[in-house]
């Protein structure tokens, strides 16, 4: 992994449903280390550029390289296995099986039961609470304890770069608080973090750099602070 080059790079792409284009000659840098920040409001197509970057909707022109390599065109499996790790919007755990199950497929490429169980280890650290609960079925936690489950399962596949999809969509004020701090905690150990979402002020308040995103196109760049100073900004998400 070379540390020099942008964790992630997308360079004018263009995406379309169909024949119409939903994101158009978007570029944005991820930077390695760093809280990267994607904000837009529902329609935007924040759910699009996600699904190009794991090539689930892959783009129709462009190019998209993950430290250097180009993915535009890599199936999703590939994707992952290269070290992308998505945390989707709504948590998504598996209902019917326990915490640890739940866990451990997200390290389901490691062959080592002894790295697996490192890694294991040190999500329970992150999260003691679920190693409290590693043997309760997943649907019947709280709305804060599965967004737990669902990030420290992204965790087990030791993601060189994260994808945080909306994580305070559908909880408490408190919670929300919560899981940015864990969002920055996981940052501070060295993971790159692609944070995609809607909550503006918690998300500059933790990320060094950001986009905002409207109808496909970037409209706004520039440092956390530079966007909390930016009057557009500040009229379209702050009143």
């Amino acid at each position: 992994m070379d540390r020099t080059q942008a964790a992630l790079s997308i360079a004018n792409i263009y995406t379309a449903y169909d024949r119409a284009d939903v994101l158009e000659d978007l570029s944005l840098e991820v930077a390695p280390g760093s809280i990267t920040c994607l904000l837009g409001s529902n329609g935007s197509g924040k759910t699009s550029l996600i699904r190009s970057i794991l090539g689930l909707t892959p783009c129709r022109a462009g190019k998209i390289t993950l430290y250097g390599q180009d993915i535009t065109r890599l199936a999703t499996h590939k994707i992952v296995r290269l070290g992308v790790a998505s945390i989707p919007e709504g948590r998504k755990v598996f209902p019917a099986m326990t915490v640890e199950e739940n866990l451990r497929l997200g390290g389901y490429q490691e062959d080592d039961k002894a790295v697996v169980a490192q890694r294991l280890e040190k999500v329970y650290e992150v999260f003691p609470r679920l190693s409290e609960r590693a043997g309760q079925l997943a649907g019947t936690m709280s709305g804060g304890e599965q967004a737990m489950v669902s990030i420290g399962r992204g965790l087990m596949g030791a993601p060189k770069l994260m994808i945080v999809d909306e994580p305070s969509l559908g909880l408490s004020p408190l919670l929300v608080k919560e899981n940015f701090r864990i969002i920055r905690q996981i940052n501070d150990q060295g993971i790159t973090v692609f944070l995609v979402e809607q909550n503006v002020r918690q998300t500059l308040a933790i990320a060094h750099y950001g986009y905002v995103l409207s109808k496909g196109r970037v409209v706004a760049q520039g440092s956390a602070q530079s966007l909390r100073d930016n009057s557009e900004v500040q009229e379209a998400y702050f009143g």
